[in-house]
């Protein structure tokens, strides 16, 4: 799997011809939703110590697991970039196996069909705004263009749980996983079929994308979500 085959991030180009006198041009689009490299890891990093530190007192990934993660499978991340600033992203990779072991922390399994999300971070300025849900939402229905994945799975802390319930994910049981004295809850949600989005359980349907780009910005909420 490769971001080549899905193109899920991919924006028709609009020649300088086709852009008429009048019209503005802006060197940095105001918002949008893309794939993070090697050069994005430091300011990743920065947010998700900020992020956990406070709360939990260690990060779901260490600078160098970031810069391994974004090398090894850079199409299973995305950031919310607004006016070149991030804002929010996650961090994900492919997983083979039922549960999450530890061995779920440090591999890529190319030939996994579950996804495992490390790491959702808002930097502390735009928190409290809805871009956590709205980020994972966004995440999701990417990873439904990918067609050998099936799940996708966390670990988190008893206190997010709700968090995620919001957005879709069912609790499995306790996770096989501790660090420090930190014990987690593990997650799923199931990945199949076409975008969709959801509005007091009714699942309204897209027409066929090209890209999850081109899904409305905002999320319908029936309240206000926390942010992690």
């Amino acid at each position: 799997m490769s971001a080549v085959d899905a193109q899920p991030f991919a924006k028709p180009m609009q020649s300088p011809s086709a852009i008429s006198p009048g019209q503005r041009r802006h060197t940095l689009p105001a918002s949008e939703f893309r794939p993070l490299n090697t050069q994005d890891a430091i300011s990743v990093f920065e947010i998700e110590r900020e992020a956990f530190i406070s709360v939990s007192g260690d990060c779901p990934l260490h600078l160098d697991e970031v810069r391994h993660f974004l090398t090894l499978c850079p199409e299973l991340s995305m950031g919310w970039v607004e006016e070149g600033r991030l804002t929010a992203f996650i961090i994900g990779s492919l997983w083979d196996q039922d549960r999450l072991t530890t061995d779920a922390l440090t591999l890529h399994k190319p030939r996994g069909s579950t996804v495992h999300v490390h790491v959702l971070a808002v930097h502390r300025t735009f928190r409290q705004q809805g871009k956590g849900p709205i980020l994972m939402w966004r995440y999701l229905q990417y990873l439904r263009c990918l067609p050998n994945v099936r799940r996708a799975v966390l670990m988190c802390e008893d206190f997010l749980v709700p968090f995620y319930r919001k957005s879709g994910f069912k609790v499995l049981g306790r996770c096989a996983i501790t660090v420090a004295n930190l014990s987690f809850t593990e997650m799923w949600y199931p990945i199949s079929g076409h975008a969709y989005m959801r509005r007091n359980s009714e699942a309204i349907r897209f027409p066929q994308l090209t890209s999850p780009l081109e899904l409305p910005l905002e999320l319908p909420r029936t309240g206000e979500q926390p942010e992690t």
